[in-house]
């Protein structure tokens, strides 16, 4: 396993993890909540790998980090509510699921046609994602219904070998995930309060 220090990550080093995620290889990196497994959501056998190594079953859409509203714009399609709630709170522990856009693979929407959007509020998947010029998965570095990891030494305890790469970026914030909320209903619908809570929320979608 390959274990890079995010805080004192040199251009030499970004440009192997991202040479990796090319490939089709999957990382555990750290993002503004807990630990996330990074892979190219465009790479079918990328994004399947990421169902084996979290022993998950293929019926819940994957996270995808952005780092703009143009990026996000270009994997989703944004109600008016959703600008409204970006702007409030992007940066930052806000999920929002969306309608897919039909270029998204729907090993990556589950089948559902939605996708859940996040733009984080942390230097290095932000780095990442301006180096790879497209967005990342990010679903939680953690076996399936098991705590999320909040350190490299718990992705190990869950996670072993499976992860050929990690990013170290010490202790992260939230184990309990981001704020979670589903757009594609209407009225939009609260599915895990994190971070920001339900009444921040409720103030925007007012």
């Amino acid at each position: 396993m390959q274990l890079f220090d995010a805080g004192s990550l040199s251009d030499g080093a970004l440009e192997q993890i991202l040479s990796f995620l090319r490939a089709g290889g999957v990382i555990a990196f750290p993002t503004d909540t807990a630990y996330g497994l990074g892979a190219d959501p465009f790479n079918e056998g990328a994004v399947r790998r990421i169902f084996e190594i979290k022993r998950r079953s293929e019926t819940k859409p994957i996270l995808l980090l952005v780092n703009s509203m143009e990026m996000a714009s270009r994997v989703a399609t944004l109600s008016d509510k959703a600008m409204a709630l970006a702007e409030r709170f992007w940066p930052g522990p806000l999920t929002m699921i969306l309608p897919a856009r039909e270029s998204i693979p729907s090993v990556v929407t589950a089948g559902t046609g939605s996708v859940g959007i996040r733009w984080p509020d942390a230097p290095f998947p932000q780095r990442l994602i301006a180096a790879f010029h497209r967005p990342i998965t990010a679903t939680s570095a953690n076996l399936a219904g098991l705590p999320s990891t909040v350190t490299v030494a718990e992705v190990r305890e869950q996670l072993g070998e499976s992860v050929d790469l990690v990013v170290d970026g010490g202790t992260l914030p939230a184990r309990g995930g981001s704020t979670l909320i589903d757009l594609t209903e209407i009225p939009a619908r609260l599915l895990r309060e994190g971070p920001i809570p339900e009444a921040e929320l409720s103030d925007v979608l007012r």
